[in-house]
């Protein structure tokens, strides 16, 4: 028998394919079957409802998107009364991703929120004039928010960086000095797409996050990274598509890994790349994930 399962200090999970926030909404149900997954992220909520970038704000990359969605939701009492209770009639894990423009915003956020299985802490997003990566950049701030949302939280707190840090190293031990129970690994690189019948960038916003195969190779680089310098669990997550690219991140160090703009192409991606891992670790006689994971030294 294969052993999928997975335990993120102290979360487990049936499997270790987590859906990545920001890509999908409650309709996704009807496409897949969210009990087959080993959890769910929902998209970031903020304390008070937020609209985000004006359009457009999408546009296809070479092998990848490139986004400036802006974080728009509902505000986190929508979440909490709205959408949570659709979410828990699926079995499996449910995370709430959170963001703020301070530090009191993510200690807030964080003493509201309750009944789910972690909190992912957002501060890596590319999209956002305030907080968003330019937190994320500094240890010290990081450590801060980490620090704050565990003071309010006993659930586990999961930090999502952004590859733009000088030092991602530095800020992921900065946020497993401060509590942190895992990291996720990464959140979308800055790019800039230009129409060149104007000349002017095809995104209203200008920058946006590129995501997708394209930066599958520099986000498991950072990932590497991380796994060997910190002893908390690494979740992986960039341009995974395949089965292949997350025995990758396994090899790598990542205990787990979030599949997020793949489901554009390939909405039935997260159940086949949790059915062919299984099947090739039955074909290569591995037992358990625990045997693959940074088998790359």
């Amino acid at each position: 028998m294969i052993d999928l399962s997975v335990n993120l200090s102290g979360i487990k999970l049936k499997n270790p394919v987590i859906l990545a926030s920001g890509v999908w909404d409650l309709p996704y149900r009807e496409i897949i079957d969210f009990d087959r997954l080993g959890g769910v992220i929902y998209k970031g909520v903020s304390l008070k409802p937020k609209e985000g970038n004006p359009p457009p704000r999408l546009t296809e990359t070479p092998c990848g998107v490139i986004n400036s969605i802006g974080l728009e939701n509902e505000g986190v009492m929508n979440f909490i009364e709205e959408i949570l209770p659709t979410l828990k009639e699926s079995n499996t894990a449910i995370f709430s991703n959170i963001f703020g423009e301070s530090i009191e915003e993510f200690s807030k956020l964080s003493s509201l929120i309750r009944d789910v299985s972690g909190i992912e802490v957002n501060v890596s997003c590319p999209n956002v004039d305030k907080g968003g990566l330019l937190f994320g950049k500094d240890p010290n701030i990081v450590y801060s928010i980490t620090k704050s949302v565990c003071n309010e939280t006993d659930l586990p707190v999961i930090v999502k960086l952004t590859p733009s840090s000088a030092n991602i190293v530095e800020v992921a031990q900065a946020a497993s000095d401060a509590g942190a129970s895992a990291i996720s690994a990464v959140n979308t690189f800055q790019g800039l797409v230009i129409d060149i019948e104007t000349g002017k960038p095809l995104l209203k916003r200008g920058v946006g996050g590129v995501s997708g195969p394209a930066i599958k190779p520099l986000a498991l680089y950072n990932v590497y990274q991380i796994a060997k310098s910190v002893d908390i669990p690494v979740i992986g997550s960039g341009g995974i598509t395949t089965y292949q690219d997350a025995l990758e991140y396994f090899f790598a160090g990542s205990s787990a890994i979030q599949i997020g703009s793949a489901i554009f192409n390939n909405p039935l991606a997260p159940i086949q790349i949790i059915d062919n891992l299984k099947k090739w670790m039955e074909r290569k006689g591995y037992k358990n994930l625990k045997e693959l994971k940074g088998k790359y030294e």
